[in-house]
This record gives structure tokens, C-alpha cells and sequence, in this order.
């Protein structure tokens, strides 16, 4: 059983959505996952940080923080800002909803999220912003075809 896990905090700027997705495919490499789940992982990450850069700094730049945690064959992927919040958590996680029509936004963020993850836990940070926590468990391990 691996245990483990890693921190980053960047700038809440568009190029950094393809480091976090660089980043985290590089941590969760030590559980050897297929390449649907390594994929299935980054776009998932692709979404919550792409949400912090458009959605929790509209008047200026601030940080994302990204933790991934490992144990056993479990990914705990936890995306944080301290940005505006969402007013109502429950409406923004319904498809096709969206705060920025105008810039034609398709408000799928969560849902693709969901369709990619085993879990997605979207809550208020504890002084301001959000936290979305992303699980996925990697069955390849389970079945054996994996390094435990």
C-alpha cells in the first residue's frame, strides 16, 4: 500500500491549468494507472482549476492550491481558492448552468468532473472561497494488473 501525497500553489492564471494537469499525471504516475485513468484524472483537475482561474478572481489574480493525496488505490485531489465563493453551491453544480454566459461558457465544469471522478465534494473554504475535492479510486489495482 502506497501513502502519500504532495502540495502546489500557483498564480490563478490560464497557462497554469496545463501545469496542474502535468503536474498531477506526474504524482499519481507511482500507482502505474491506465491511460483512461491518468486521463479520466487530469480532466477532472482541468475543470477545477479552470473554474478558479475564470469564476474566484474576476477583479484581480490570486493563488490555487492543489493537493493530491494516495492511499492504497485511492487519488484524493483537493482544488482550493480563496476567490468570491459561489452564492449557491447546489445551482452552480446543475449542468448547463453558468455565471458567464457572455463569454460562452457552457457551465459543464461539475458535471464533467462527476462524469470523470467517483466523487466530486464542492464546499466553502473555511474563511473564503472553494474547495472541491475530487476521488477516484484506480480499479486497475483491485484487479491485480497494477504495482500495490
Amino acid at each position: 500500500m502506497k501513502n502519500n501525497f504532495m502540495e502546489v500553489t500557483f498564480k490563478a492564471i490560464s497557462v497554469n491549468e496545463g501545469f496542474a494537469r502535468v503536474c498531477i499525471a506526474g504524482f499519481c504516475l507511482q500507482l502505474n494507472p491506465t491511460v483512461d485513468e491518468i486521463n479520466d484524472i487530469k480532466t477532472a483537475v482541468s475543470e477545477a482549476v479552470t473554474n478558479c482561474v475564470v469564476h474566484a478572481y474576476p477583479k484581480h489574480n490570486g493563488m490555487v492550491t492543489m493537493r493530491c493525496e494516495i492511499e492504497g488505490d485511492m487519488v484524493k485531489i483537493t482544488v482550493m481558492d480563496k476567490g468570491i465563493g459561489i452564492k449557491d453551491i447546489s445551482k452552480a453544480r446543475e449542468p448547463f448552468f453558468t455565471t458567464k454566459p457572455s463569454e460562452e461558457r457552457s457551465g459543464m465544469g461539475f458535471a464533467v468532473m462527476e462524469s470523470f471522478m467517483d466523487k466530486v465534494e464542492v464546499e466553502k473554504n473555511d474563511d473564503r472561497g472553494i474547495k472541491v475535492t475530487l476521488l477516484k479510486r484506480l480499479n486497475h489495482l483491485q484487479e491485480g494488473l497494477g504495482n500495490a
